[in-house]
């Protein structure tokens, strides 16, 4: 007869030696961690020993008054500090269902996030006050496998594998400048440009040169200027007078309305890309997904 290990069946750590040795791991220090949990260095010493008769194998290396992971028990320790964060992000999400339709982890552009939609979320949050969203910010697509996110605010084509994508507006890309800038070069037209700093946003290496290339002007200068990782970093690189950039006209609608901004040339761009919301088809059907986007779609409409 051949052995079958039954699902449920398998001795599993409490959680309480799982969290010591957590603690214990992170601070290579059985005190220290005996000081966090709020524990006497005896019982974590106990709950870690009995976790390694429980495993089979040895977890720290013992030298005197001073601990440290075996190799075992580094690969282990990662694995645990994983779990124990899913575990308190499962537990935070169904405490919010105490409150009607639960928790949204959304992932965010920085700037599109702080710029336009929170913004708006108060008309979201009025209209459905059960939900609580949790905010992180990506700026390249991830793998919603391994990341704890529902959603996410995307800006790109729509390919994203195993996932749903709702489009909710185009871009229209302008060049911005200080006033004093503009005035100082005596920037009239597209070519004037050129004689500028032209700043950078590091997830968009071709915006220069694609506009460039929509006015007729050859883009061997594109690439040469200050780089900058986010959009509202570039903005303020350009209301400083380091030089002329490239955005979104959507992201910089406040400092156009106050003057610290101008557009020097109007010629926007308009590409085949676009701001997409996506999400997993796993929680295609989660309450809080549907709420949020049903609400997202109608806000961006007629804005495509």
């Amino acid at each position: 007869m051949t052995s079958e290990i039954v699902p449920g069946r398998l001795s599993v750590p409490s959680l309480s030696a799982l969290a010591a040795f957590e603690a214990a791991a992170r601070h290579g220090s059985f005190t220290r961690a005996a000081e966090e949990l709020n524990l006497t260095q005896g019982a974590v010493s106990r709950q870690i020993a009995l976790l390694e008769q429980n495993l089979g194998l040895k977890l720290f290396e013992r030298v005197k008054k001073r601990v440290s992971l075996t190799p075992a028990g580094g690969a282990y320790a990662a694995e645990v500090r994983d779990g124990l964060s899913r575990l308190a992000a499962a537990t935070l999400s169904a405490m919010a269902f105490r409150g009607g339709a639960g928790l949204l982890h959304l992932a965010i552009l920085p700037t599109f996030g702080t710029r336009w939609l929170i913004p708006r979320l108060p008309r979201f949050t009025e209209a459905h006050p059960g939900v609580t969203i949790n905010f992180s910010t990506k700026l390249v697509p991830f793998d919603f496998a391994h990341d704890e996110a529902d959603a996410a605010i995307h800006f790109g084509h729509p390919v994203w594998p195993g996932a749903r994508l709702h489009r909710l507006m185009g871009e229209e890309v302008v060049p911005v400048a200080a006033p004093a800038l503009v005035a100082r070069a005596g920037i009239r037209e597209a070519a004037d440009l050129l004689r500028q700093p032209l700043l950078q946003q590091s997830t968009r290496p071709r915006a220069w040169a694609n506009w460039l290339e929509q006015q007729g002007l050859p883009p061997e200068r594109a690439l040469m200027g200050p780089r900058f990782e986010q959009f509202a970093m570039v903005a303020q690189a350009a209301v400083a007078g380091l030089g002329v950039a490239i955005v979104p006209r959507i992201l910089v609608e406040e400092e156009l309305r106050s003057g610290a901004l101008v557009i020097p040339v109007d010629r926007p761009v308009r590409g085949p890309e676009g701001y997409y919301l996506v999400y997993p088809e796993a929680k295609a059907s989660l309450p809080a997904v549907v709420a949020f986007r049903d609400w997202l779609v109608g806000e961006c409409q007629g804005m495509n």
